[in-house]
């Protein structure tokens, strides 16, 4: 079994790099399901929109995973109505399972399952617990969008659930990092997949814009930069009698 993730895709640049290349890279890599984080998706830059998710479950994702800005351009319900679209579970007051779905692969069930990290982000519910209360051991497969700004507490998460889950990538900082691996509990994990969107950019944004706000500390209404885009990723091959990862492979 060979499950594809994707990085964040950022603003319609990186949406329509990601219809282009999806499609040829699954066939590529042999993926038998995909998971695309697409909170950056519309064309600001911030948030996802229903024609944005439409645009990537019809280019090749299965799910779709978003993060702390999946209500800039959508609200709440819209979470709950569309079963393969998530947003992180641990966020207060929202439906039973709108961070969480379940995949029928005939021979088993994958369960994917949604989170936001609490460390220098908004103080939702804790992750930890919230797993523990979505986890449904009778999944043979379960995968973790994890989407955190802190390494450590992405790393922590990582052995938590180690053993029980097959495979958790970590998403938000539009950054990849080089530590895909599998853990001693047959864990797949990488701390973050990076993402899907302009090159020539910091995190995605106009490199001008972005200076501006680090070097004088003002405020400024950010921008996707245009020109080439990249999509990365990872590839995790898991073991379908145990549902334990085998290895984990990054898509740069």
């Amino acid at each position: 079994m060979n499950v594809l993730c994707i990085g964040d895709v950022v603003g319609l640049n990186g949406l329509d790099h990601l219809c282009r290349e999806l499609p040829a890279l699954k066939r590529r890599v042999g993926a038998d399901i995909c998971i695309v984080n697409g909170e950056n998706s519309d064309q600001c830059g911030r948030g996802i929109t229903r024609n944005g998710a439409e645009a990537i479950f019809s280019h090749g994702a299965d799910v779709i995973t978003t993060g702390n800005h999946c209500f800039h351009r959508t609200k709440p319900e819209t979470f709950e109505e569309q079963e393969f679209l998530l947003c992180p579970a641990n966020y207060p007051r929202l439906a039973p399972g709108a961070g969480r779905c379940e995949l029928d692969l005939g021979r088993a069930r994958m369960q994917v399952i949604n989170l936001s990290g609490v460390a220098f982000m908004e103080p939702l519910d804790n992750p930890f617990v919230r797993f523990d209360q979505l986890y449904d051991p009778g999944c043979r497969f379960t995968i973790v969008d994890f989407h955190a700004e802190s390494t450590a507490e992405k790393k922590a998460f990582g052995y938590y659930i180690d053993g029980r889950a097959s495979a958790v990538f970590g998403t938000h900082t539009h950054v990849p990092t080089a530590d895909a691996q599998v853990l001693p509990g047959g864990c797949g994990y990488i701390t973050d997949v990076g993402m899907c969107g302009p090159v020539n950019s910091v995190i995605g944004m106009e490199s001008q814009l972005a200076v501006q706000k680090q070097h004088l500390h003002t405020p400024v209404r950010f921008a996707v930069a245009e020109g080439p885009c990249q999509l990365q990723g990872v590839l995790f091959t898991l073991d379908d009698a145990t549902g334990r990862c085998t290895s984990a492979t990054q898509i740069l």
